[in-house]
């Protein structure tokens, strides 16, 4: 089967549509072989069906000031999709009807959209707690001199992209220099408090360098503090070990060495039933810059819409309308359930 988004077949199981795993065009390399995931949920009988939402989680745009080979979103320094003011006023007003409680804000670097602190304080003045994904270097960059002290000041809980406590892995995945700035950033950030004060968190993302599984999280944190700590004298709150999704630029390199099919038996032979309770499609809502709504990050990226429908944004969505509601999913989901699992928030079983 080799569709386009445009043909997708569509299901339907016990009343309701259900999208089925699809082959995407090849445009957007995802692997086409081995079970769909639905299939598998079925043998161990599991429902992926959302919960009502409590959590936006929302890409501020694709303009980035790194371009890492193992981004899902295909982030970089030409990247032209930004979040309008426009838009996030009607993000505010639904998240206010709607009693959302947390924003996890993404890009690309969120902080490069115009209006990053504006919105970051409108939703603060409602109440809501803000993550903030942030790569670190974005501290250093024209016009961000003084991020590090706003973020403190305003008690962002910060979620720090560190794929490794080494330089050489690191700038392998994400630019030459960028370990020597990433190192520079959270000093700087640990000068102001974070990582040392409860509620200053700073919280560090490992994923792996090629086509295998994150150690296990407890383990691999333990290092990281070690080796931080020791050679830089760096804190943090916690670690997130999260797996990468073959999907975008990271399929392409495993495509073009050979390895896309081999890592994605590796994410079905490690699929572990105990993760599908915590996804974290379950529990949010992720937006793209347009304010259109999606299951999830991986599936934006993939342009498939919520519930495998129709394109929508945000405030045409009823929020009672969530809770029972399908979950797309593809092939590229085994990422999330292979092993100890994988969200936004490390690791989901033991």
């Amino acid at each position: 089967m080799n569709n386009t988004l445009q043909e997708i077949n569509i299901r339907v199981e016990d009343g309701k549509f259900v999208p089925d795993d699809i082959d995407l065009d090849s445009q957007i390399n995802i692997p086409t072989t081995g079970p769909h995931f639905h299939s598998v949920l079925n043998q161990h009988a599991l429902g992926l069906t959302h919960e009502r939402p409590q959590e936006l989680q929302i890409n501020l745009g694709k303009l980035c000031n790194l371009a890492c080979h193992h981004c899902h979103v295909d982030a970089g320094p030409k990247r032209t999709e930004i979040m309008t003011w426009e838009v996030m006023q009607k993000i505010l007003v639904w998240a206010a009807e709607a009693n959302i409680s947390k924003v996890d804000l993404t890009g690309g670097a969120p902080e490069l959209n115009p209006h990053f602190r504006q919105f970051c304080t409108e939703l603060l003045s409602m109440g809501i707690q803000i993550t903030s994904r942030c790569n670190i270097t974005v501290l250093f960059e024209p016009g961000q001199e003084d991020l590090a002290q706003w973020y403190a000041d305003n008690r962002v809980r910060l979620v720090c992209s560190l794929p490794c406590y080494t330089e050489d892995n690191v700038d392998a995945q994400r630019g030459k220099g960028v370990f020597d700035k990433s190192i520079a950033g959270l000093q700087l950030l640990n000068r102001m408090g974070y990582g040392h004060d409860q509620d200053l968190s700073l919280d560090l993302v490992y994923n792996p360098g090629g086509a295998f599984l994150p150690p296990p999280q407890a383990s691999l944190e333990q290092d990281y503090r070690q080796m931080l700590w020791d050679n830089f004298e760096i804190t943090f709150s916690k670690l997130l070990a999260i797996t990468n999704i073959p999907i975008n630029r990271f399929a392409h390199a495993l495509k073009r060495d050979g390895e896309l099919e081999d890592y994605q038996h590796l994410l079905v032979s490690n699929f572990n039933a105990a993760t599908v309770d915590q996804l974290m499609c379950r529990y949010l809502i992720n937006l793209d810059w347009e304010g259109r709504v999606y299951d999830c990050d991986f599936n934006q990226m993939l342009e498939i819409p919520m519930n495998g429908g129709a394109n929508r944004h945000l405030w045409e969505l009823d929020v009672n309308d969530v809770p029972g509601s399908p979950i797309a999913t593809n092939r590229h989901c085994f990422g999330c359930t292979a092993g100890a699992g994988s969200s936004c928030g490390g690791v989901l079983a033991d």
